[in-house]
């Protein structure tokens, strides 16, 4: 029942059925979800909000390999939840937009982590095609304040 009424509603929202099936279980443009096992390595990000009011992600903008599985260990050090979404732009704005109408919403995705202050956990990764994509906190307003960055995927 939930995960019907879930599926209407983003459907409303704008999202299409194929995006429902690739959003966060198995491939997807940015890749697909890796094996810690098979990491090559780990990227420490902090999440947090400035004394000048901006939200950031410490490193903002991350260069890795195409095939390269990653562990992204991720840090809340600041004083309000925040997110880390891993996913193409076009993506990250659709998402973005559904969040700003439903900012109560949860998922579960494999590309995504929600973590309250002091806590810490991770998403591990493998890049499966070449390109930038975008890292992101899709909690209303963080975007916009800027947290947000870019993750270039180099050929091997």
């Amino acid at each position: 029942m939930m995960k019907t009424a879930l599926t209407a509603l983003l459907l409303a929202a704008g999202f299409s059925t194929s995006a429902l099936a690739d959003a966060g279980h198995g491939a997807m443009a940015v890749g697909e979800p890796g094996k810690k096992a098979e990491a090559t390595q780990t990227i420490r990000v902090t999440m947090k909000e400035t004394d000048d009011g901006k939200m950031i992600f410490t490193p903002s903008t991350f260069k890795v390999r195409k095939g390269q599985t990653i562990v992204f260990a991720i840090k809340n050090s600041g004083e309000l939840d925040h997110e880390f979404v891993l996913d193409e732009e076009k993506e990250v704005m659709k998402h973005k937009a559904v969040m700003e109408k439903f900012p109560e919403m949860e998922h579960e995705d494999p590309n995504a982590i929600r973590l309250a202050p002091g806590k810490a956990g991770e998403v591990v990764w493998k890049f499966t095609n070449d390109g930038v994509f975008k890292i992101a906190c899709l909690v209303p307003g963080h975007y916009d304040a800027g947290m947000h960055g870019d993750i270039t995927v180099a050929k091997k």
